[in-house]
């Protein structure tokens, strides 16, 4: 899986705990798909300063991730969901959309 992807991927789990200028970078960088100088332009600081706050960001969502294994253990969890509806079983499958929905 590219970076991007992974980075993107761990960010619903991870956003909240990350300072309010590493939120606005990274929703506008993963999020809105801005590049490093439109980031710049918008919060008013050097393009330098938008890479050296995503650089951080990622390093920090990465590290809470091998802490806590949030999206890892929810995509394990999906896994177990799909096989679950496979079974075809209308009070299983039921059960599993509710599930689901908890994820959410």
């Amino acid at each position: 899986m590219e970076k991007f992807d992974y980075i993107n991927q761990l960010l619903p789990f991870y956003i909240e705990l990350l300072t309010k200028k590493q939120k606005e970078v990274m929703t506008l960088y993963y999020y809105d798909n801005y590049s490093l100088s439109e980031i710049a332009a918008q919060l008013e600081i050097s393009r330098n300063g938008v890479y050296d706050s995503l650089k951080k960001s990622e390093e920090l969502i990465e590290k809470y991730e091998s802490l806590l294994h949030l999206s890892t253990n929810c995509n394990k969890r999906m896994h177990y969901y799909t096989l679950l509806q496979s079974l075809e079983n209308k009070q299983v499958n039921d059960i599993v959309k509710e599930l689901i929905d908890l994820e959410d």
